[in-house]
């Protein structure tokens, strides 16, 4: 990783698959960062709140092919094949000329993300990265049975007569307003905290 990498940042914009009108988050991070700090921002800037597995796949520029960068426990059965994402750092990874990556979220939900990378910029040193500086619509609930569950979810607080409506409104703490941001998971414009 170069000298110069420490003075700029990856704007990435997330996405995620399945989902219309979109869910999506532009956020900026270190171009130092790696893998793991990617995946708490993506988290924080989502509104996921990090109960589940993840793993990322990028091409890798030198082969061509699909890498697969995640958690790796001995206490958990991973393919061979998945690369430890605390030691891979996205400078090293992405670029212009390979912008896309996938970041999947809670293995039994599938929630698909595309990371493209938008920009590296110059670090701005009055900025606290990681920040979220732009964004559409409220991510769905954790647990909530992927795409075709968020989907009977709407479906079902659409309508206030629907025989689960009372009980999925109490799940979800009374309120979900998938139009919104919800602004106690994500902070337009401020830093996020990038955890342990």
């Amino acid at each position: 990783m170069s000298e110069k990498n420490s003075e700029t940042v990856c704007q990435f914009k997330i996405t995620l698959k399945g989902i219309k009108p979109p869910i999506w988050r532009r956020i900026q991070v270190p171009s130092t960062y790696n893998f793991w700090d990617l995946h708490v921002a993506i988290q924080d800037a989502m509104g996921w709140l990090d109960y589940h597995l993840h793993e990322f796949r990028i091409k890798d520029s030198a082969t061509g092919l699909e890498q697969k960068i995640g958690m790796v426990n001995d206490e958990i059965d991973y393919d061979d094949d998945v690369v430890p994402e605390e030691g891979q750092v996205i400078a090293d990874w992405f670029s212009m000329g390979n912008q896309i990556a996938r970041y999947l979220y809670d293995f039994g939900d599938g929630w698909e993300h595309e990371i493209k990378l938008e920009k590296i910029l110059p670090r701005e040193k009055r900025i606290e990265y990681p920040i979220c500086i732009d964004g559409e619509r409220a991510c769905p609930p954790e647990d909530c049975g992927g795409i075709w569950g968020y989907d009977d979810l709407l479906k079902i607080i659409r309508n206030h007569k629907h025989e689960e409506y009372k009980e999925t409104m109490t799940w979800l703490g009374g309120s979900l307003t998938p139009s919104n941001l919800m602004p106690q998971r994500l902070a337009l414009m401020i830093p996020m905290s990038v955890g342990i």
